[in-house]
C-alpha cells in the first residue's frame, strides 16, 4: 500500500531508543498506517486497487499456535516484527488490513488503528460498564479515546495526568474529575486503566480501586513496580496486562467509533520531522496524539 499517514506510539520509542529486544535490525518503526491499496497480490480478493486501508498492531500470525486456536492470537508465539508505516510503502496481508470509514479522514483515522483498538482493549479488560467509575493514568492518543468511548458507553471518568494541557483536554472531553496521579479522586473507582509506563503508578492506582475492582496496564513496557503493600491488592483487587490487540478488537472498535462519532485531537508532523515528534511524545507534549504525515 502507498502511505499517506502513520500514527506516533510509544512503541515506537521504545523501539528507537533500545527498550525493546528486537529479532532483526535495521527496521522501520510505524503501525498505525493509513493509505491505499497500490498492487496486490494475484490471490487477493478482500481488498482492491485504489481502496483506503488501515493497518493496526497486527500485522499477521500463524494461525496455528495454541494462542491462535484459542481465540488469543494476540499471543500468538510465531509473530514477527516488520517493517512499518514510517515510510512510503508498507505490504501487509489482506486479511490484516481495514476498510477505514469515509467519515474520517486519513489522519484523524491513523490514531484509531493502535491507540484507539489497544486503548478499546484495555477498556474491556477493565471490566469497565455502564455506572462505573473508570480511572485512567496518563492522557496520551489512547485514554482520550478510551475516555469518549467510555462516556458514550455511561461510564463517570476520572482522569490522572501530570500535565495542565492533558488535564485541560481531558475536562473538555466530558471527564468528571481531573487531577494528578497523586491526588484523592472524589470517590472511589470500579476499574482503573494505567497508559503511562510508569511503574510508579502501580500502588497510586490500586488505592483508589473499591474492593473486586480492576487494574489494566495497557502498556507494552513498564518501568519498575515498586514494592506495594499487600492491603492495596486485598480484597479481591485485580491487575491485568494487555499484550496488543486482535483482529475481532479491531473490527468492534472500528464499528464502535463510527456508532459513538469519536474525535481524535491530533499533532501533525512531517516525515522528516519524526525524531522530533518522538521527543516532543517522551516529554509529554503531544495532545491527543501525534501523527505523521507521508509525502507522495
Amino acid at each position: 500500500m502507498q502511505v499517506r499517514c502513520c500514527g506516533i506510539c510509544h512503541t515506537d520509542l521504545h523501539i528507537v531508543e533500545g527498550d525493546l529486544s528486537l529479532p532483526c535490525l535495521p527496521i522501520i518503526p510505524g503501525h498505525q498506517i493509513v493509505g491505499f491499496v497500490e498492487a496486490r497480490g494475484s490471490h487477493v480478493r478482500t481488498h482492491k486497487e485504489g481502496d483506503r486501508v488501515g493497518i493496526p498492531w497486527l500485522h499477521s500470525t500463524d494461525g496455528t499456535c495454541y494462542y491462535c486456536r484459542h481465540g488469543s492470537e494476540n499471543l500468538c508465539d510465531n509473530g514477527f516484527h516488520v517493517d512499518g508505516g514510517y515510510a512510503e510503502f508498507a505490504v501487509v496481508g489482506e486479511d490484516f488490513a481495514y476498510r477505514i470509514p469515509d467519515t474520517l479522514s486519513d489522519e484523524h483515522a491513523a490514531p484509531l488503528l493502535c491507540a484507539g483498538i489497544v486503548g478499546y482493549r484495555s477498556y474491556r479488560i477493565s471490566g469497565a460498564r455502564a455506572g462505573d467509575r473508570l480511572g485512567l493514568y496518563g492522557f496520551g492518543a489512547s485514554a482520550h479515546l478510551v475516555l469518549q468511548l467510555a462516556r458514550y458507553q455511561g461510564c463517570e471518568v476520572y482522569v490522572f495526568a501530570r500535565a495542565d494541557t492533558h488535564r485541560e483536554l481531558a475536562t473538555r472531553l466530558g471527564a468528571a474529575w481531573a487531577g494528578r496521579a497523586e491526588d484523592n479522586p472524589p470517590a472511589p473507582l470500579d476499574c482503573a486503566i494505567i497508559f503511562a509506563p510508569a511503574g510508579s503508578l502501580v500502588p497510586l492506582a490500586l488505592r483508589t480501586l473499591r474492593k473486586g475492582g480492576t487494574l489494566a496496564l495497557a502498556g507494552i513496557t513498564m518501568s519498575p513496580i515498586p514494592e506495594i503493600d499487600y492491603s492495596l491488592l486485598y480484597q479481591e483487587r485485580a491487575i491485568r496486562s494487555v499484550a496488543n490487540s486482535t483482529r475481532q478488537d479491531c473490527r468492534e472498535f472500528l464499528e464502535l467509533a463510527g456508532q459513538a462519532s469519536l474525535r481524535t485531537e491530533i499533532q501533525l508532523f512531517d516525515l522528516a520531522h519524526a525524531n522530533q515528534a518522538l521527543q516532543a511524545l517522551k516529554a509529554s507534549e503531544i495532545v491527543g496524539a501525534g501523527v505523521l504525515r507521508i509525502p507522495a
